[in-house]
């Protein structure tokens, strides 16, 4: 427990004892009120004091901001570390309840950020050279200012060293393991909602491109399944401590395309785009160095694919995942009002 919530419990126990009276009637704050309403003000006190503080790191993020709700639903009070004022606007539009403007190269912004909280979360910036050193900056300042819990959204299989952006999650986690924080660290797939960027293209053109073959298997899962998880592990003790591969099953793009077509009712194509005009199409806003990156991960997906299962994830939801036929469902349905905040796979 850290100092922050020692001292909230101290205040409470003192507002216990003082308002929590024999007398048939309380003063409180000046005003006469009978001791069941006494009571209520006591126990709204303790419910308030007992939620845990999330900080939650990039909260405006097309990924991060999935992470709020879930905290929400589970009474956790959120908070938010975002770069400007615009992203402060957009985080508090979203229901946190305060924010902090800084920079994960800042030690001073990271510092203030962390310090009072129970826990926090943390996703990475995508395919960024010095990606490494800012998750150990966030790792040290919440170990330094007491945090307890810890949620690292890292990768999928992050000991493939042959991929950059995986090989840099290695040394967060490393951070972690040598800690005293209660960590979790999930290792999601590719996420299902690089599908959904692409939907507007599906619907114009009836096609759906990536550069590998369209009969290699990738691990997917739905980024809302691991914004779940994560909630629940910075709100709960079950998930303490562990690392965990999260996959909602393995799918090839014929497989993706079948499940477009049946929910559209019409044919929906599979092709192959070479990276280049994949490239193109996509309209990344990614260096030449980052493109390199990424091209990495589509020739390791045309080589040997990408193996995953939905054990742990099921496991750790209680519940079978969102599953692929699902998250395209929703799309052909809503047109996927969700799409304008998503984006690729960290």
């Amino acid at each position: 427990m850290n100092a922050s919530r020692s001292s909230r419990r101290l205040i409470l126990s003192r507002i216990l004892r003082f308002y929590l009276h024999r007398d048939v009637n309380c003063y409180v704050f000046h005003r006469k009120l009978k001791c069941s309403r006494v009571m209520k003000f006591a126990k709204d006190t303790l419910m308030v004091l007992n939620q845990p503080k999330i900080l939650v790191v990039g909260a405006t993020g097309k990924f991060a901001r999935w992470v709020i709700p879930e905290l929400m639903r589970r009474d956790a009070v959120v908070h938010a570390l975002v770069r400007n004022d615009a992203r402060a606007a957009v985080a508090r539009s979203l229901g946190v309840a305060e924010v902090f403007i800084g920079d994960l190269r800042n030690t001073d912004s990271l510092a203030e950020a962390t310090r009072g909280m129970d826990g926090v979360f943390y996703i990475g910036p995508a395919f960024t050279p010095d990606e490494a050193a800012m998750g150990i900056a966030i790792v040290e300042a919440a170990e330094r200012n007491g945090v307890k819990k810890f949620a690292f959204s890292s990768v999928i299989q992050p000991t493939n060293t042959r991929l950059k952006n995986h090989a840099s999650k290695i040394p967060v986690e490393e951070a972690l393991y040598s800690s005293r924080l209660e960590y979790t660290i999930l290792q999601p797939a590719n996420f299902m909602q690089n599908i959904g960027i692409a939907w507007p293209s599906i619907i114009l053109h009836g096609r759906f491109g990536e550069p590998f073959p369209k009969d290699i298997k990738i691990a997917r899962v739905d980024y809302r399944d691991v914004a779940e998880v994560a909630a629940i592990a910075l709100t709960e003790d079950k998930l303490a401590f562990a690392t965990l591969e999260l996959a909602a099953g393995m799918f090839s793009r014929n497989d993706v395309v079948a499940a477009i077509s049946a929910e559209l009712g019409r044919p929906i194509e599979a092709f192959e785009p070479s990276f280049s005009e994949w490239v193109q199409s996509a309209r990344l806003p990614y260096s030449e160095q980052q493109m390199h990156m990424l091209s990495k991960i589509h020739e390791h997906y045309r080589n040997y694919g990408l193996g995953g299962n939905s054990l742990s994830l099921t496991a750790a939801l209680g519940r079978e995942p969102r599953s692929l036929r699902d998250y395209i469902r929703e799309l052909a349905r809503q047109n996927d009002p969700l799409t304008p905040h998503l984006a690729k796979d960290s």
